[in-house]
């Protein structure tokens, strides 16, 4: 076994592993995420020609900065290196994936198909998790400060064209604080969980460096969020360390392969129980095709399923407002502040094509190298040089060309009349991505999309029109290629193995425990960008992983034993002394697991769950959870007279910020009342709401004696309360009640749980028995005649 062991490996630190590593952290687990690149404050992100030479990634060449080139034969791509993956670089739209754009389309003679296995409406619990986290809102455009030309223009292009338009929310912050009034450099508030760089942050100065990093800090990306609140609770972030290679490990769980860059070059091995891979579309499909000697029975469909997210960018030159009167600064403003939507077939019978979002660009961007490229002028030697090395990377399959690209960026203005249009959308995912010689490769092309990308220019060209300006595409050196930012698919989720690499969770088909949490996963484009959706999925994973870990005591590292969840031993409870929970061995013990889910509504202000009925309709408000209720030893659960078990899950409520996981919490089932006819089934979780600050829910199931008519009342209604802070029990009488009132189990509910009881260990079916028997006979005592 590998000297280091974490109960869970998060590589890479984007949309998917920053979210996973955040959700696992604050559910207990051990976590480590290995990012190949390296972190970058505000402040720290290049500017300078000199220092934007070296802002590449390619190590053999010495280069870890932010920008990763990649050269294929049918499209190029540019991704991102660093602590937060592409939010370091991306342009901060969080625009949610179409309702009808959850496509279940044939696959057509290319390989070019859509199956989505999830729904909107599987995703827009997990769209507001993410949402509230990354704290979005649309651009301000009618505060004064932030009125800007190129927003207007695309407001009037749109309206003159008859074309939806938006304000699509942005992960960026205008204002100090929430709900405080936007403005210009203000220093923001830091959130409870503090910051991973410890450098104030500002708020939007509205200079359009978004693409090349935000040196103030206005951009919420996932360093400044998910990330620095995975540290806090615990998880660790090692920048320059990069996964070479994945295994099972013997007995169950994976050894990652590592090798660390700086400051001194060295290698090393670590093992997990679950290995969450989120190094990107590329990083991950090469990691998995790497290794499918080693992960025997992986899906065919692995490398399948590329695509660009039909990303197209062009030019508007000259580009005036709609009355000709003022240039456009697209200097000015975030890079993205507006986008318009062109309706797809899927949308309704009315509607033809497949659709796309057209947003308005800004400059300085990660693309200023395209736009220098399609007017050398006397950047000839440059040109002539780089193109050589294009020469020399189509007959040598050299895919990776950021060292040439970082020799062909020069100084360069922008004209203020330039606008770019940044297009994206639903091509057709048809790419396969498979290894060459060791080396990963792309085999793709636009022909079956070309319908696609002619209904996007031509509407770019429309714009143009109403804006006065020359539509200028690609520059010409590059012919038909695409260029895109958004690279999706490689291992598309799926139904089945027939369809998919992962289920619609994640999970790898026949590999319990490996999960896929980035673009790689996705079974097509998204359509919008798609980072929100990236991150929504890998939110909506990491639940499906904590509802469902497996009963077993692992060692963490250091040789300490992980008491509070992931390891399958009961949590150490507030009191447990007087529980008697001390540690027993594994012997020949049986486990049990069960499902749970309640229902109903919390009155804020409110102490006693009783009274609270009548007032929480009109100040309450809905809260829900889902546990899985896990005994660890089912024999020393039914000789100990508080029956207690480990309670995981989370707890949903607005009041405290959507849904939360539960660090940790506690179960007893059917211990005493006070009377031999009197019952209570008790719950306590503790958790912490968005707000940062820490809760516990309590409750209990009344089962006393009376008719027989009330035990369906009696066990499925919960008298819960909330209390302020983690409460241990027996201190309820001291804690602040924030609110109270009755939760509900529904009788469908009643049904999942019952389907979900699980046994791990000898003579599971005995045990079962043995468990319905005694839950039968804590009835029989309390409702039964006598």
């Amino acid at each position: 076994m590998p000297a280091e062991h974490y109960d869970a490996v998060v590589v890479g630190s984007g949309f998917g592993g920053a979210v996973a590593a955040y959700r696992l952290a604050a559910a207990g687990l051990s976590v480590v995420v290995l990012e190949r690149g390296r972190a970058f404050p505000p402040g720290a992100f290049p500017r300078s020609p000199a220092e934007m030479g070296k802002a590449f990634w390619d190590p053999r060449e010495g280069l870890y900065g932010m920008y990763d080139v990649w050269s294929f034969g049918g499209c190029d791509s540019v991704v991102a290196s660093g602590l937060g993956g592409g939010s370091l670089i991306y342009a901060n739209v969080m625009l949610r994936k179409d309702e009808h754009w959850f496509v279940h389309e044939e696959q057509i003679a290319a390989g070019g198909y859509e199956s989505w296995p999830v729904t909107r409406a599987d995703l827009d619990p997990h769209y507001d998790a993410v949402e509230r986290m990354l704290e979005v809102s649309p651009y301000p455009l009618d505060h004064p400060a932030f009125d800007v030309p190129k927003t207007r223009a695309m407001q009037d292009a749109a309206a003159e064209l008859g074309l939806e338009w938006r304000l699509p929310p942005l992960a960026i912050s205008f204002a100090p604080g929430r709900g405080a009034e936007p403005g210009i450099g203000l220093p923001i508030a830091e959130p409870s969980y503090g910051n991973v760089h410890g450098v104030t942050r500002r708020t939007c100065r509205l200079c359009g460096e978004c693409d090349i990093g935000c040196n103030d800090g206005s951009k919420n990306s996932l360093d400044h969020t998910y990330l620095s609140a995975a540290r806090h609770h615990g998880a660790e972030l090692r920048t320059l360390h990069q996964a070479r290679a994945i295994r099972p490990r013997p007995g169950g769980g994976y050894e990652v392969d590592y090798v660390r860059h700086r400051p001194k070059r060295g290698s090393g091995t670590i093992g997990c129980d679950r290995l969450v891979l989120a190094a990107g579309t590329y990083g991950t499909t090469y990691l998995l095709l790497k290794s499918r000697a080693e992960l025997t029975g992986l899906s065919g469909t692995l490398g399948t399923r590329f695509s660009g997210n039909g990303d197209l960018l062009a030019f508007l030159l000259r580009a005036k407002d709609r009355t000709r009167t003022r240039p456009i600064d697209a200097s000015r403003g975030p890079v993205i502040t507006s986008a318009i939507r062109l309706a797809d077939d899927a949308d309704g019978p009315r509607e033809s094509g497949r659709g796309a979002y057209i947003e308005d660009g800004g400059y300085p961007a990660f693309v200023d190298w395209l736009v220098e490229g399609a007017d050398v002028g006397n950047e000839i030697g440059r040109a002539a040089r780089f193109i050589a090395e294009r020469v020399r990377a189509l007959v040598t399959r050299d895919t990776n060309l950021s060292a040439e690209v970082a020799g062909l960026l020069g100084g360069g203005e922008l004209s203020a009349s330039s606008l770019p249009l940044l297009g994206m959308g639903r091509d057709v995912p048809d790419g396969e991505l498979r290894l060459r010689g060791g080396r990963l490769d792309v085999e793709w092309n636009q022909q079956a999309s070309d319908e696609y990308y002619g209904r996007l220019r031509a509407t770019m060209r429309r714009i143009a029109d109403v804006l006065g300006a020359e539509h200028a595409g690609m520059p010409s050196w590059l012919g038909k290629r695409i260029i895109t930012v958004h690279p999706l698919g490689g291992a598309p989720m799926g139904r089945h193995p027939g369809e998919g690499v992962c289920d619609a969770y994640g999970e790898v088909f026949d590999h319990p425990g490996l999960f896929i949490a980035d673009g790689a996963a996705l079974p097509g484009p998204v359509g919008a960008n798609p980072s929100l959706t990236i991150a929504a999925l890998a939110d909506r994973m990491s639940t499906r992983l904590l509802e469902r870990r497996p009963v077993a005591t692992r060692q963490r590292k250091e040789g300490q034993v992980d008491m509070s969840v992931g390891t399958g031993r009961v949590p150490a409870h507030p009191h447990a002394e007087a529980h008697g929970l001390a540690s027993a061995g594994h012997g020949e013990r049986t486990s049990l697991s069960f499902s749970e889910e309640m229902s109903g509504h919390i009155a804020l202000g409110v102490d006693d769950p009783r009274s609270g009925d009548l007032a929480e309709r009109s100040h309450g408000g809905r809260c829900t959870f889902r546990l899985t209720i896990s005994i660890e030893d089912l024999d020393r659960f039914l000789a100990e007279p508080e029956h207690l078990a480990r309670a995981e899950g989370w707890v949903d409520a607005d009041f405290v910020g959507g849904r939360r996981p539960v660090e940790r919490g506690w179960f007893n089932l059917f211990t005493s009342g006070g009377a031999p006819d009197r019952r209570e089934m008790r719950y306590r979780l503790w958790f912490t709401g968005a707000d940062g600050l820490p809760r516990t829910l309590a409750g209990w199931k009344d089962v006393h004696h009376g008719p027989a008519t009330r035990l369906w009342l009696d066990t499925s209604t919960l008298f819960t309360r909330v209390m302020w802070g983690h409460v241990p029990e027996g201190e309820d009488g001291e804690a602040e009640v924030a609110g109270a009132g009755t939760l509900h189990i529904q009788p469908m509910d009643l049904a999942a749980t019952l389907k979900s009881f699980h046994t791990q260990g000898p003579h599971g079916i005995a045990a079962l028995a043995r468990f319905g028997r005694f839950f039968v006979g804590q009835l029989w005592d309390v409702y039964g005649p006598g």
